[in-house]
C-alpha cells in the first residue's frame, strides 16, 4: 500500500523534518494553483514524471512557472530521449495519481526505480511547496530539508540546471 499523506507526515516527524500544511480544493494543473499565492509563501512547483529510452525514470521537480525543453533534457541529465511515464506506471513505482505528483511520492519508491532530479534554481528558494501525495492539500518544507528527506527514502537527487536555456551538459553520475 501507498503511504497517505498521514504516514508522509509521521515519517517528516521522525525526522525531526518542520512541515506546514494548508487544505485547499484539487488542484490539477499550475494555473489552477495560483489561486493559493499570498496564501502559501516559498517556491511552488510543478513535478514531471518521465521515462528514458532506456527505461529509466526521472521525477523532474521545477520551479511552477520553469520552462524545460525535453529535447535537450537528456543532453543536461545523461540519459536517453523521454517520454511522460504512464499514469499506471506513476501509480506501480510512486503511488500518486497524475495531478499529486511530488517529490514526496519518493517515500514509496521503496525499490529506487526512480531519480529525482531537482532544478538549481528552485533549490535556491529557501522554502518550497508540495503536495503531501495527493493534491488537496500543499505542504511547505525547508530546500535543505527537501534533500533528508530524499536521502532518508534511500534517493540521491540530482540538483541540475535543466530551466532555461543555456545549462551546461552534464553527466548522471
Amino acid at each position: 500500500m501507498p503511504a497517505t499523506p498521514d504516514d508522509l507526515f509521521a515519517f517528516l516527524d521522525r525526522l525531526a523534518i518542520p512541515h506546514s500544511t494548508v487544505s485547499h480544493p484539487a488542484l490539477f494543473t499550475v494555473e489552477q494553483s495560483l489561486a493559493l499565492r499570498g496564501r502559501v509563501a516559498g517556491g511552488h512547483s510543478k513535478n514531471l514524471f518521465l521515462k528514458d529510452t532506456r527505461g529509466t525514470l526521472y521525477l523532474i521537480v521545477l520551479l511552477e512557472d520553469a520552462r524545460v525543453d525535453l529535447k535537450a533534457l537528456p543532453r543536461l541529465i545523461g540519459c536517453g530521449r523521454v517520454s511522460f511515464g504512464s499514469a499506471d506506471l506513476l501509480r506501480e513505482t510512486l503511488g500518486v495519481e497524475p495531478g499529486s505528483v511530488t517529490p514526496f511520492s519518493l517515500i514509496n519508491d521503496r525499490d529506487h526505480r526512480v531519480t529525482p532530479v531537482l532544478d538549481a534554481a528552485m533549490m535556491e528558494k529557501p522554502l518550497l511547496n508540495f503536495h503531501p501525495l495527493v493534491n488537496t492539500m500543499t505542504t511547505s518544507i525547508a530546500r535543505d530539508h527537501l534533500l533528508a528527506f530524499a536521502a532518508a527514502t534511500g534517493h540521491s537527487p540530482l540538483i541540475r540546471t535543466v530551466s532555461g536555456g543555456t545549462a551546461a551538459s552534464t553527466d548522471c553520475n
